[in-house]
């Protein structure tokens, strides 16, 4: 049954007439989400909405925070706190950068849209403006599901629209870039700003398709590989900064990755930059956010790490993942087990491994580590 006609107080016309205001096509996505299951409805109102519809439509994975198994506070580099979200910083002078997991009150707006938590990222005081200082937090996201989506993405009239909330201690304008990493790396850059200092504000872009973006599928590997980098930056000091086109796909030149940066952020002392309900879907609409619940996150995290208590012995002990990872090659380490922690005599595969202790035994964690670098 093709459904040709919707009867309601906003809309009792042909659902693939197409000339509605961008708020009229998110009162028909919020009405008529529920239907979207039904495929001869969702073929029909796909169009209309400028969106994959149905479910599965976040690219981001855990983009209302929630999953963080690593722990939810961490000054080191990269993946330590919130999962799939990756923390970097440099040479900002002596000061430390916090990453962690944040939980929202009744009294933070993103709270009345279902969400609980956020990421920040926190200054321990006011860093220096140094030309080599950078600080980036991003989503790296694997080519074949970039390429997979639904996105036509070498085609200019073929969009996505990311949307997230944001809240600085203290405004500037901000850059955020989505970067293809296949064939000559492509960027598209653009500027965001909160509506003021401590107060959140919702983000959102629509982003063209362009020639020369590229995602490789060919092999197995390649598809796993990163293909779309979603970047947030705070901060980049003018040896990454300098004539930068915004709002347009150009080739990705790490001596120019944005615009040059006002320093207000860095070295107004204890900032804190923080985001949640990130969502990067198909479609010139950002629509309603596609909550999942935390056992969804959780097991889409564990395509990229695992972390599980077990009893690790002498002789070695077996053990199958939650998931398949993303790639065979994983890392398997153990943060409490230390130099007694090995391998027992066999390689992790993308499915299993086989660990122990050289002395000894007792339960340890263990980490499953297949991130993309």
């Amino acid at each position: 049954m093709a459904l040709n006609t919707v009867s309601s107080d906003r809309l009792s016309t042909n659902v693939k007439n197409t000339n509605f205001t961008s708020s009229e096509k998110q009162d028909l996505t919020n009405d008529l989400k529920p239907l979207l299951a039904v495929q001869d409805f969702a073929d029909d109102i796909t169009p209309l909405l400028g969106a994959s519809g149905g479910g599965n439509k976040n690219l981001i994975i855990n983009g209302a925070m929630q999953v963080a198994q690593r722990g939810t506070s961490s000054t080191d580099l990269y993946y330590q706190t919130i999962d799939r979200f990756r923390t970097s910083y440099g040479n900002i002078g002596s000061v430390a950068l916090t990453q962690s997991q944040q939980q929202l009150t009744s009294s933070d707006t993103p709270y009345s849209s279902g969400f609980r938590y956020f990421y920040r990222a926190a200054l321990a005081g006011a860093g220096s403006v140094n030309s080599n200082g950078f600080i980036g937090i991003s989503q790296r996201l694997e080519a074949g599901d970039v390429a997979q989506s639904g996105w036509n993405y070498t085609s200019a009239s073929s969009n996505i629209t990311i949307q997230f909330w944001f809240r600085c201690s203290t405004n500037q304008t901000f850059y955020m870039a989505l970067t293809s990493q296949d064939g000559t790396s492509q960027s598209y850059v653009f500027a965001f700003t909160a509506s003021g200092n401590n107060t959140w504000t919702k983000i959102t872009k629509t982003i063209p398709g362009a020639a020369n973006v590229q995602f490789d599928t060919d092999t197995p590997a390649n598809a796993a590989d990163r293909g779309l980098t979603v970047s947030f930056t705070p901060w980049y000091g003018t040896d990454y900064t300098g004539s930068k086109t915004l709002d347009a796909w150009s080739a990705y030149s790490s001596s120019a990755e944005y615009p040059d940066y006002a320093s207000t952020w860095l070295t107004a002392g204890a900032s804190t930059f923080d985001i949640t309900g990130v969502q990067l879907e198909v479609g010139n609409v950002a629509t309603e956010f596609e909550h999942r619940t935390f056992g969804q996150d959780l097991h889409l995290c564990h395509r990229y790490f695992e972390r599980i208590s077990m009893y690790l012995s002498t002789s070695g002990y077996p053990f199958i993942y939650q998931r398949q990872k993303r790639i065979e090659g994983v890392s398997v380490t153990s943060p409490d087990a230390g130099a007694s922690f090995a391998l027992a005599g066999v390689t992790p595969s993308g499915s299993s491994m086989w660990v122990k202790r050289s002395s000894g035994g007792g339960q340890y964690t263990v980490d499953i580590d297949a991130e993309i670098a």
